[in-house]
C-alpha cells in the first residue's frame, strides 16, 4: 500500500511540475529565455504587466506608415492608419484590423476597473483599451511602446 501511495504522490508531483512549466512558457519560450531576448522594459511590460512612463516610449510620437507587431511573438496588432495623437503619452489606436490577435480582459488591479489588452498568440500584456477614442469607433487602444515593434510598409 505504501508503494501505491508513493507512486501516486510522485505522479501528482510530476504532473504539477509539468503544469507549472507550461505556465512558465510564453510563445514556446521560458520566462528565463524571454528575459534574455527582451530588453528590461519589454520584459517588465509584456511579462509582468508593467507600464512604461508616459512620453518615454519610442512610438508615442511616431507616425510612419506600417504595421505594429507584438515584440514577443511578432503577431501583427495595429496598422499605422489607425494610430492617432491622443496626448496621453502612449501610442493610441482607434481600431485593429487584427482583432483575432488581441484579447481583451477585465483588469481590476491598482484599485481601478479597466480592460487589459493582451496578445492572443503569446499572452503578452500590451496595454489597455478605453471608450474615449475618436470616431468612427470611439475606442482608444492605449498601448505600451515596449510591447510593440514596428515594420514599415517597405518591410512587409
Amino acid at each position: 500500500m505504501q508503494i501505491v501511495k508513493f507512486i501516486a504522490i510522485t505522479l501528482l508531483a510530476v504532473q504539477f511540475a509539468s503544469c507549472a512549466d507550461a505556465q512558465e512558457k510564453t510563445n514556446g519560450m521560458s520566462k528565463n529565455e524571454l528575459k534574455k531576448d527582451l530588453s528590461e522594459i519589454e520584459f517588465y511590460v509584456t511579462q509582468q504587466k508593467g507600464t512604461e512612463r508616459p512620453f518615454t516610449g519610442k512610438y508615442w510620437n511616431f507616425f510612419e506608415r506600417g504595421t505594429y507587431h507584438c515584440v514577443v511573438c511578432d503577431a501583427p496588432l495595429f496598422e499605422s492608419e489607425t494610430k492617432f495623437e491622443s496626448s496621453c503619452g502612449w501610442p493610441s489606436f482607434f481600431n485593429s484590423e487584427f482583432k483575432d490577435n488581441i484579447i481583451e480582459k477585465l483588469d481590476t488591479s491598482h484599485g481601478m476597473v479597466r480592460t487589459e489588452v493582451l496578445c492572443k498568440n503569446c499572452n503578452a500584456h500590451l496595454g489597455h483599451v478605453f471608450n474615449d477614442g475618436p470616431k468612427p469607433t470611439g475606442i482608444r487602444y492605449c498601448i505600451n511602446s515596449a510591447s510593440l515593434k514596428f515594420k514599415s510598409s517597405n518591410e512587409r
